[in-house]
């Protein structure tokens, strides 16, 4: 076997057709594109401008010239629903790409270098891993103000911990591997082999993290809305409608808060589907 064979962690086929053959994860993927769509052209897709009040009545239940009804102010929920879905999943992602991007480079130069640089990168890694990601997020507002810019930069530090040690484990393990010796006895310089053969073959699980990742981060830039320390009113993040459809809620009134909700439960169920079936992936190309 040649080495680039051997440095290639590739997705074996029978787990790609029993992907595709399951419902579950087809159904997921669909959900997941579905909702990548909506945060790209959301605002083209709203049949009335998200913040124009008095569109129809107040508080009105779902019918046909409002699907989704109508909250407090008589603003069509359906179209600030989809205004909001940039910003709803566009965060997340902003989270889980630093975070990754991060992690996998403290990590990788970690397993590398191992001795001082491994101690002292570890020492930092556990550190911020005992921050709670929502409490790093808090003093970030409280620093430097409400807004989704501080909450995105603190949890993207808060989550670089959890890569870090996924990656750092896998490092150390894939180095040991007859390979990596082979390529250094070729004389193949360092940045070629972390670049061109140790990441590849990290790539499975990095991805299944970043995929479950994506779950929790829009779970908790949804929570900092909620408690009014992210995005602001008359912004249509998701979890500033959950926030503001409090009141009708209590009122019977539930559509401001049921939509924007049940669509963050359902992308968030849906990624770490996908998630799940990604590391089992990454399982079955390690064995």
């Amino acid at each position: 076997m040649s080495i680039a064979q051997l440095t290639r962690g590739r997705v074996p086929a029978p787990a790609r057709r029993a992907a595709r053959r399951d419902p579950l994860v087809v159904a997921a993927a669909v959900v997941a594109c579905a909702i990548a769509v909506i945060a790209v052209a959301g605002p083209l897709l709203a049949p009335y401008d998200p913040n124009q009040l008095y569109v129809g009545e107040v508080s009105a239940p779902v019918s046909l010239d409002h699907p989704f009804g109508t909250d407090d102010l008589g603003r069509d929920v359906l179209s600030r629903v989809l205004a909001g879905a940039g910003a709803s999943v566009v965060g997340p992602v902003i989270v889980v790409l630093l975070s990754t991007l991060v992690g996998t480079a403290v990590a990788v130069l970690s397993a590398w270098f191992g001795g001082v640089v491994d101690g002292v990168s570890t020492r930092l890694v556990e550190v911020i891993f005992a921050i709670p990601g929502l409490v790093l997020a808090v003093l970030a507002v409280a620093m430097f103000g409400k807004g989704l810019v501080a909450p995105v930069v603190a949890l993207s530090i808060a989550y670089m911990p959890i890569v870090s040690r996924l990656v750092r484990a896998g490092a150390r393990t894939e180095l040991g591997k007859p390979y990596i010796a082979a390529l250094r006895i070729q004389g193949v310089g360092s940045p070629t082999i972390c670049v061109r053969h140790l990441l590849p073959a990290l790539l499975p699980s990095i991805l299944a993290q970043a995929t479950l990742g994506f779950g929790y981060a829009m779970l908790d830039l949804a929570a900092i809305s909620f408690l009014g320390l992210g995005a602001q009113p008359p912004a249509s993040d998701w979890g500033v409608m959950i926030a503001g459809g409090q009141p009708a809620l209590l009122n019977g009134a539930p559509e401001q808060s049921m939509f924007p909700a049940l669509l963050v439960v359902v992308t968030v169920l849906s990624v770490n589907i996908l998630g799940a079936r990604v590391t089992s992936w990454a399982e079955g190309a390690d064995r």
